[in-house]
């Protein structure tokens, strides 16, 4: 197993730690900054009390027995700038979860390049930051990429994985394996604001504040559709899926009457949706959208598809029996 080390005794430093931990792995949580041994000691016991009250959390959940936890939390090394060379020096892996702010990125680059092995992989956290940005703070920029977690780490199965231009093949494949071995679903993106997830979700907050601004529903109400609408049903297929299941068609035709009704070029579709309405892909109806439906089983994936609604369904505890 590889040597890893979660640089930043935050929250994101401790959710990593506390994944690799649960997988088996031993995991240093290292911090850099200056303090005396009193705050360094008051960090870390705050660190390993927050990391199994986690634990807990879950393990009352039904997923795993409490008795584990503490074999659990005895794989999370804590380590301050007195040990950093030591720590850095043997370490595979690091990843950094300094403040999102870039001369706090740029000083801890520079750090752990000191003291790291020109062959160990550095990833970044950054939420915000570019790929390509942040690999010009690193030597050897081949063996640097992002992986965005998403809070609370140790909950959240997605990490979003961006090389940067200069990153290794060999590295991305590496880490998205690594992450897939203990328990996380990495999808890759290319450096670009907001990656998949936060591009997304800022539009849909930004919506969603809007409706409210203009007296169209409550919070309350907004975010009830949201949980129980929007959010089950993206939670049963993606977007691009869902455009295809109902038809591109669909999507075309609202998109329009949504601009010509607010005025507003926010809700026009992008030039691809257009292109395709003219060339007939417009999703299952008709063989091929933006997948290609002519290479599975239709009946099957429709099967599969609704079971996972269903169990969405259930899983909220809307699913009522019939009344006969």
């Amino acid at each position: 197993m590889p040597a890893i080390v979660a640089l930043g005794a935050g929250r994101m430093g401790r959710g990593i730690a506390q994944v690799f931990a649960y997988a088996g792995h031993d995991v240093t949580v290292l911090d850099i900054k200056e303090r005396s041994v009193s705050e360094c000691a008051a960090l870390f016991d705050s660190g390993r009390a927050e990391i199994a009250d986690n634990l807990a959390f879950v393990a009352e959940a039904g997923v795993f027995d409490p008795n584990l936890i503490p074999g659990i939390v005895d794989h999370i090394t804590f380590a301050g700038l007195a040990d950093a060379d030591k720590c850095l020096h043997s370490a595979e892996l690091v990843f950094e979860g300094v403040p999102e702010r870039m001369d706090a990125k740029r000083d801890a680059f520079e750090f752990i390049c000191r003291h790291l092995p020109d062959d160990a992989i550095i990833a970044s956290t950054t939420s915000t930051m570019l790929s390509d940005t942040l690999a010009e703070f690193v030597t050897n920029p081949a063996r640097f990429l992002n992986a965005h977690w998403l809070n609370p780490a140790y909950l959240m199965p997605l990490v979003e994985v961006s090389p940067a231009a200069a990153t290794d093949e060999a590295v991305t494949v590496k880490v998205m394996t690594l992450l897939e071995k203990v328990g996380k679903v990495p999808v890759r993106c290319k450096a670009s604001p907001g990656y998949i997830v936060p591009r997304l979700q800022s539009l849909v907050m930004n919506e969603a504040v809007r409706l409210v601004d203009e007296g169209v529903a409550s919070a309350e109400d907004v975010d009830k559709a949201v949980r129980v609408g929007l959010g089950l049903r993206f939670a049963t297929m993606g977007p691009i899926e869902f455009i295809d299941w109902g038809g591109l068609d669909i999507l075309y035709y609202a998109s329009r009457y949504m601009v010509d009704a607010t005025g507003s070029d926010r809700f026009a579709s992008p030039d691809s949706v257009a292109e395709k309405m003219e060339a007939g892909e417009i999703g299952m109806r008709s063989g091929k959208g933006y997948y290609d439906f002519s290479r599975m089983d239709v009946d099957v994936y429709k099967r599969d598809m609704l079971a996972r609604f269903v169990d969405q369904v259930r899983n909220l505890g809307l699913l009522k029996p019939p009344v006969v």
